[in-house]
């Protein structure tokens, strides 16, 4: 270990006796015997964090611990104190120490609390490199996110941007899968033209038809005029077809026959017309499974799957979950008159990184809007959270209870148990498909979704 630790005290055999116990941690130790003299140290050299005792016969705990708290916010102090210092010591705190240590104590104990004020340094110092990495994002944040899973969807978008082949995103719901999409037609050639996008599962059957296609004058009761349609307004630019899986199993031919002549036919014409946009599809379905089910049309799924992207959940993409909140901090701030800057304190970054976000982007989002609006303070509290994430731990599969805060969505169920099964059977795809009773395709398509990334099968 390099972290850097500096002790305070003066009584010199309590300050040796630190000095060799945290040595032997693996800690980088430094010592002096006064509050100034320390002090002084800190303003030439940087120190990961302090130890230092309250009780010093020129006073200098304190004061050492107030302009430590002062001038270097970054640097969490630990004080030492005596039972009988109590008071002195939570005015240490009022003041902005990260933690005392009552006497008598021992090296673990102190061992643990200074592992603790080094994980908060480090997510501090997480949170503002993030602050800092969105203030410079020249692309203005399309996809934000810099988790190795985040890079490779960012790399394979490049890479086919330009092409005019159908793209089919997938991706749990709340994952930003538009958002994939409106940053392929961002860096297509076709960004001058028109992003169009639809919800298939928003409008009925007869009613999307003619969304998608358009219609002819007295093609039904009230069309009173003509309508050209989705798919010729997007022409020059992208037409975005979100939640294809919930296209009705009627329109599935036609919407096929577009794909494959590039041609539409409105409703209540005989003439066909030509268009001109890039198709882009995305799922939060196993379109593979809906395939085999009967439910969507197998020429169809080969025709909208030429190029498929996946993004991944937000449990998959470790720090990114810091960047999102900052960015969303920061857009909620711009949008509330009089409201001030905001920040994450260490304590909430802990809890967003151990939280699984079963909702992704989306349920962050949501987090970080209510929590912006019932703090109190410039910097968002645990207290500020929803109480599902402030009581998060990793639970069984099954909860049983009567509070709907802590039940599981059926992909999470799912999640968990997957993820349960493959350690029972150490990591055997073959022994863990036969027991969760799906094909070894089925499983690795899950695996896939879930973003569950194990070793090896095992199990073969």
């Amino acid at each position: 270990m390099s972290e850097r630790v500096l002790v305070v005290d003066d009584d010199r055999s309590m300050t040796e006796v630190l000095t060799e116990g945290l040595q032997k941690l693996g800690l980088n130790v430094e010592s002096r015997h006064s509050g100034e003299a320390a002090f002084e140290l800190l303003e030439r050299e940087d120190f990961d964090v302090v130890v230092t005792d309250l009780s010093m016969r020129d006073g200098g705990g304190l004061q050492l611990c107030e302009r430590v708290v002062a001038n270097r916010p970054d640097v969490p102090v630990l004080v030492i104190t005596a039972f009988g210092s109590l008071d002195t010591a939570i005015a240490a705190i009022r003041a902005g120490a990260y933690d005392f240590i009552p006497k008598p104590f021992d090296l673990d104990f102190l061992g643990i609390a200074l592992r603790r004020a080094l994980e908060h340094r480090a997510l501090r110092a997480e949170v503002k490199r993030l602050h800092r990495e969105l203030q410079s994002d020249p692309r203005g944040g399309e996809l934000r996110g810099k988790s190795a899973a985040m890079q490779k969807l960012d790399e394979l978008i490049a890479r086919v941007c330009d092409t005019s082949s159908t793209v089919l995103i997938t991706g749990e719901s709340g994952t930003g899968k538009e958002r994939v999409a409106r940053a392929l037609h961002r860096r297509s050639r076709r960004r001058a033209g028109p992003f169009v996008a639809v919800d298939c599962a928003a409008l009925p059957d007869n009613l999307l038809e003619s969304e998608l296609f358009g219609y002819a004058s007295g093609a039904f009761t009230d069309a009173k005029g003509s309508r050209k349609g989705l798919f010729l307004e997007a022409s020059g630019g992208t037409l975005f077809l979100d939640e294809i899986g919930e296209l009705p199993l009627s329109l599935q031919p036609k919407l096929l026959r577009a794909l494959q002549e590039r041609k539409i036919r409105p409703l209540g014409s005989n003439q066909e017309i030509p268009f001109d946009a890039r198709i882009l599809a995305a799922t939060n379905r196993d379109l593979e499974t809906a395939v085999e089910e009967g439910w969507f049309r197998r020429d169809l799924y080969y025709r909208i799957h030429v190029i498929h992207l996946e993004v991944p959940p937000l449990r998959a993409r470790g720090s990114d979950v810091l960047l999102l909140a900052q960015h969303f901090i920061e857009r909620f701030v711009s949008e509330m008159p009089g409201r001030a800057p905001a920040e994450i304190s260490p304590q909430v970054a802990q809890r967003l990184l151990a939280y699984s976000w079963p909702g992704n982007v989306r349920e962050l989002q949501n987090c970080i809007e209510r929590a912006l609006a019932v703090t109190r303070f410039e910097q968002i509290t645990v207290e500020d959270l929803p109480e599902k994430i402030r009581r998060y731990e990793s639970t069984p599969v099954v909860v049983e209870s009567d509070d709907p805060a802590e039940l599981l969505t059926l992909q999470e169920v799912e999640r968990r148990y997957i993820r349960r099964v493959l350690e029972r059977v150490g990591g055997g795809k073959t022994a863990a498909a036969r027991i969760l009773g799906l094909p070894r395709r089925s499983l690795y398509r899950k695996l896939k979704r879930h973003g569950i990334f194990e070793e090896s099968d095992t199990g073969a």
